[in-house]
């Protein structure tokens, strides 16, 4: 096995897996720290760029560092390297980043999931490591499915995004990736609270990490389009928590199937305004063509440092809001996104959790994602759309295997209850074993 964290682990690591796409490479430096943690490449930090996966920000070094990494690294965190991620958090898949691919722990012919997929990675392949990753329509929960770790989303504005390099202003939360409940329970009051500098996070209760999931509601509209391993495993895993005394409801959540586009009206629309920024003037690439006209100034970098994604989502964005267009699909969108809120609502008045699978199928093949089209990928996340979209607290637990690759299911809890969450992977780490790659030399 190799040690970790270390220089040479983490380089073989690397070489393998392309999980970071900037790391320590000093070793004294890996002396110090309590623990070791890594950080979403969105999520900026001292010592390090922040590129958020896109060329477009390449030599971007930030003075600062964001909330939850100051917070970290305060009670001793070292902070070991920045993880691989799709182009802004845009992509299923984590294939989308123009700093390397990361490459699933258990079979490197497979993606990581995205765009977290870097953290959930390390999380996997480093013991007794912390990731630090950020969701906005599912890129937490979707790599910890593919890697076979948890990934807790907190309610939005439970966790400061101050630092953060903004997808969707409504929709972005910064959460936690690891191989244990045990360090959910231990970081995530770090992490939380109030912060002056992020307005989002100061009307938040005080976090409460009690509670429990005594019974969990299934929608019947989450059991549709399923592959046969991913239902089989998850409806094995309902009957053991059956077993072990959680009451199952079955029930009906039809404006789920409104989640997937109302979500991509909304966090384009978001994503074309936050990156109108990078432009070739103040952040990372500069154009020095100084004799052009502002458009030609503007789209040359543009054109040149985006990825096609990118472009894609500022396009879709941008033609959601002009004018004739917005009260037809962002407003629209806007209330979907309020029904949504109700129906969650009025099913936790009954259940503590709404249960569901974390990803339709296992972690695909890199050659399998080239054959998919653009909104095939999309439709891969309408089950991790929906809370993200509420901004409710959820969180994937790994819950089979098949061909040993991992597959999760995903509980979502009330506004404010991540606390019954944490419970909920405690008392299930008791009944289920977790699989971990063998990481040799």
């Amino acid at each position: 096995m190799i040690p970790f964290p270390t220089v040479d682990g983490l380089q073989a690591l690397d070489e393998r897996h392309a999980v970071f796409c900037e790391r320590i490479e000093d070793p004294l430096a890996l002396e110090h720290g309590k623990f070791h943690f890594s950080a979403k490449d969105n999520l900026c930090a001292r010592g390090f760029q922040a590129r958020a996966g896109s060329r477009i920000l390449k030599g971007y070094r930030p003075p600062f560092d964001a909330t939850p990494i100051r917070k970290l690294r305060e009670i001793g965190g070292l902070l070991i390297g920045k993880t691989n991620m799709d182009e802004f958090g845009f992509g299923t898949f984590s294939t989308n980043s123009g700093f390397g691919i990361p490459r699933n722990p258990f079979d490197t012919e497979r993606c990581c999931g995205g765009s977290s997929g870097g953290a959930a990675a390390a999380a996997s392949l480093i013991p007794e490591h912390l990731s630090l990753g950020v969701s906005t329509g599912g890129s937490i929960s979707c790599p910890a499915s593919f890697c076979g770790v948890i990934g807790l989303t907190p309610t939005y504005g439970r966790v400061s995004r101050w630092g953060l390099i903004d997808y969707g202003n409504s929709l972005d939360k910064v959460g936690l990736l690891t191989r244990t409940a045990r360090d959910l329970e231990r970081y995530l009051p770090v992490i939380s609270g109030p912060d002056a500098k992020d307005p989002t996070s100061q009307s938040q209760p005080v976090l409460d990490m009690r509670g429990e999931v005594a019974t969990v509601a299934v929608p019947a509209e989450a059991l549709v389009g399923l592959s046969p391993e991913v239902a089989s495993s998850f409806a094995e895993a309902v009957k053991e928590l059956g077993r072990n005394g959680v009451k199952v409801r079955e029930v009906r959540m039809p404006s789920l199937r409104y989640a997937i586009p109302a979500y991509y009206i909304l966090a384009t629309s978001e994503a074309s305004t936050n990156l109108a920024r990078y432009c070739g003037m103040r952040f990372g690439v500069m154009n020095h063509e100084f004799d052009q006209g502002f458009n030609d100034f503007f789209s040359e970098t543009r054109s040149e440092d985006f990825g096609p994604e990118a472009k894609r989502r500022i396009l879709l964005g941008t033609f959601s809001r002009m004018v004739g267009f917005r009260n037809r699909y962002y407003v629209k969108a806007l209330q979907v996104r309020q029904l949504i809120i109700r129906e969650y609502r009025k099913v936790f008045e009954s259940c503590d959790a709404v249960l569901t699978p974390t990803m339709p199928f296992i972690a695909p093949r890199f050659d399998e994602i080239a054959r998919m089209r653009p909104l095939e990928m999309y439709q891969a996340d309408f089950l991790t759309v929906p809370p993200n979209l509420a901004g409710m607290p959820h969180i994937s637990l790994p819950c089979g295997y098949s061909r040993g690759i991992p597959i999760g299911m995903q509980a979502v809890a009330p506004q404010w209850a991540e606390g019954s969450l944490v419970s909920l992977a405690r008392s299930w780490e008791e009944s289920f074993h977790y699989r971990f790659p063998e990481v040799t030399a």
